[in-house]
Order: C-alpha cells, then sequence, then structure tokens
C-alpha cells in the first residue's frame, strides 16, 4: 500500500529542468538578471513544489552550469546551455 504520492520534483534533476524551463520564459532585466521570485513562484504555488525541492533543484543547475546565482540569492541568470534537452 502507498500512503503518499510520488513527488514529481524530488529528483533534483527533474527541479532543475523544470526551474530551466520556468527562467527561459521570463523576460530577464538587465544583463540577464532574472529575479528569484519569478521563477520561485510558479515552482512553489502553480507547481505545488516544496521549498526543499526549489533549493536542491537551484543547487543542481548551478552545479550544472545551467543557472549562475548571483551572490545576493536575489536574481539568477540562465547560461549558455549545451546539450540540455529541457523536454526530458
Amino acid at each position: 500500500m502507498k500512503l503518499t504520492a510520488e513527488r514529481p520534483f524530488a529528483d533534483p534533476e527533474a527541479a532543475a529542468r523544470k526551474l530551466l524551463e520556468i527562467a527561459a520564459g521570463i523576460e530577464p532585466v538587465q544583463d540577464g538578471r532574472i529575479h528569484i521570485e519569478k521563477i520561485s513562484a510558479p515552482f512553489l504555488y502553480s507547481l505545488k513544489a516544496s521549498g526543499p525541492e526549489f533549493g536542491a533543484g537551484i543547487k543542481h543547475a548551478i552545479e550544472r552550469g545551467w543557472l549562475e546565482l548571483h551572490e545576493s540569492g536575489t536574481y539568477v541568470r540562465l547560461l549558455p546551455l549545451t546539450e540540455v534537452d529541457l523536454s526530458a
């Protein structure tokens, strides 16, 4: 018997890919900056993901070189993607 539903973003890779998909659909402000709340709000509230899933997704995307997080934590930048298939 399974008591809880499988969480779609429990895997950091899946969370990171969804965050990239969200970020790619947002018009950056100056210097390619995307305010963090522009990606966190849809991820957390529309997709019903958790805070730890968001954190793990951001961390994974940074480690892979897909996103750059400013030291203040207020914005990210999409980095040039190579060999990233967001449809997976």
